[in-house]
Order: structure tokens, then C-alpha cells, then sequence
């Protein structure tokens, strides 16, 4: 697992890679870095996949859609809590720039903000649905691993899952919020992230920020 697999590629977005921990009604949000979804050639397979890169690599090579780019990277240790197949990446390289084309939002394409922008921003649940058919390319979107403690009192009882989220303009065409989100807790108990988590969240913004 610590063999590190070549790959090359046209980006389709470059979006935050953040992971979620809940405990009931808290939560915790750990900036890790972005995540590449690439469209090319992974060892010797055709096809699209994900990549986790540092802020520190985004910086260096200002990544965005469209850009060709390459290097080298090992799957994740562990599935669950990664929203990426491959991270330590390196040997970073862009092969080719994406030409530059004027593009008419939503989705927000072009170079993502830094990742304390995102957390200044704060963000607002994202159906499921709507990431997969219209958000993936925009740097916006998070599909966040959440890691859920189920009992304060004994940390080591977790579960597992995944969510999306969007930190772009209230005012998108595109944003659909899905359903409200139920944190299981101990003994039964489960506690429901309502509407005004997301809107105290994003509350120091305007409709079109």
C-alpha cells in the first residue's frame, strides 16, 4: 500500500479536501489540503479518480480545470476517512496549462482560494445528488469523509460516512440543500443539523458572495 502509483491526467476541478468530525451536535473541521479529480491514466487503467494534494503544492503549481498534469501518489490508508484514492503525492508536475477561457458561473471554475478562505466562508449542506450532476468541476463544491463519535464518554465507538457541502454563493441557480442530516449519539439518542446551523454559518456573507 505504501508503493507509490504514477498517473497523468486532465484536471476536472480542484476542490477543498476537508474532513468532518462529529460528536451529536458539535463538530470539527480538519483543512487538510485540496483534492485533484483527474480524468487519464492511473498505472495502467483509463479512467477518472481522485487525488489529495498540501496546500503548500497547490500554491506552488497554481492547479485548475483543464490543466494536463502528472506525478506520483499512494493509496489512502484508510478509505473512510479520506475523500480522495490517492495522496503523498508528489513528482507534481503540469504537463499542460488550460487555455484561458471566460466562463459564465455557475460552477465557479478557475483557481481555488486558500484554504482559510473556505473556512471564513463557512458552508451550507449540499444534496448529494446535486454535487455529482452539476458541482464536481466547481471549486466550491467538498465532498467532506465525516468521522461520527458516538459516545463522548467512550471516543473509540465511531461510525463513518460521507457529505457535500457548498461554500460558493447563496444566490447559485445550481445549490439545492437536500435533506436535513440526523449524528447518531449514545444510547439511541440522535440529534438533527436543522436549517439554521447552515444559515448562522454563512450569515456574515451576501446573497452573492
Amino acid at each position: 500500500m505504501n508503493e507509490k502509483i504514477a498517473w497523468q491526467g486532465t484536471l476536472v476541478s480542484v476542490q477543498p479536501r476537508i474532513r468532518l468530525t462529529r460528536s451529536f451536535d458539535q463538530r470539527n473541521h480538519s483543512y487538510l489540503g485540496y483534492a485533484l479529480r483527474v480524468q487519464g491514466i492511473i498505472g495502467e487503467d483509463e479512467r477518472e479518480f481522485t487525488v489529495g494534494i498540501g496546500k503548500a503544492a497547490r500554491l506552488r503549481h497554481q492547479f485548475r480545470a483543464g490543466d494536463i498534469v502528472s506525478g506520483m501518489a499512494q493509496p489512502v490508508a484508510d478509505e473512510r476517512t479520506e475523500s480522495v484514492e490517492l495522496y503523498k503525492a508528489s513528482r507534481l508536475k503540469v504537463v499542460e496549462r488550460a487555455a484561458d477561457v471566460v466562463t459564465v458561473p455557475p460552477p465557479w471554475l478557475g483557481l481555488p482560494p486558500e484554504l482559510p478562505v473556505y473556512r471564513q466562508r463557512g458552508h451550507r449542506r449540499l444534496d448529494a445528488r446535486t454535487y455529482q450532476a452539476k458541482c464536481l468541476g466547481c471549486i466550491w463544491g467538498c465532498r467532506m469523509p465525516v468521522e461520527m463519535i458516538i459516545d463522548q464518554w467512550n471516543p473509540s465507538q465511531k461510525r463513518y460516512r460521507f457529505e457535500t457541502f457548498c461554500y460558493g454563493p447563496k444566490s447559485c441557480s445550481l445549490y439545492r440543500a437536500g435533506p436535513t442530516r440526523k449524528v447518531p449519539g449514545r444510547k439511541g439518542m440522535s440529534w438533527e443539523e436543522e436549517n439554521w446551523v447552515d444559515e448562522d454559518a454563512t450569515a456574515h456573507r451576501g446573497e452573492d458572495e
